[in-house]
């Protein structure tokens, strides 16, 4: 693993099923979403996150978010998780 800054040394749940039980269990502080994901996807975190008052943040492309985490594919959403 690089040291770059990025997602890659925090604690994430990487993809859509992990994000969303990351939101829902309240173990996510904010996550990120990529503007190129699917916009049925897009509205479930959203919505979630603001009933669980977690803060979003966009990233371009899932390809993007993906580098950020340190893999090779695209990555529709990332949660950071509470320390």
């Amino acid at each position: 693993m690089s040291n770059d800054k990025g997602l890659q040394d925090a604690h994430v749940k990487i993809g859509t099923k992990q994000t969303m039980k990351a939101v829902e269990t309240g173990q996510a502080t904010e996550v990120y979403v990529a503007e190129d994901c699917d916009q049925r996807l897009t509205s479930k975190i959203v919505t979630l996150c603001v009933k669980h008052g977690v803060d979003i943040t966009y990233v371009p492309t899932m390809r993007a978010l993906g580098e950020a985490c340190g893999i090779e594919v695209g990555a529709a959403m990332v949660a950071v998780l509470k320390q």
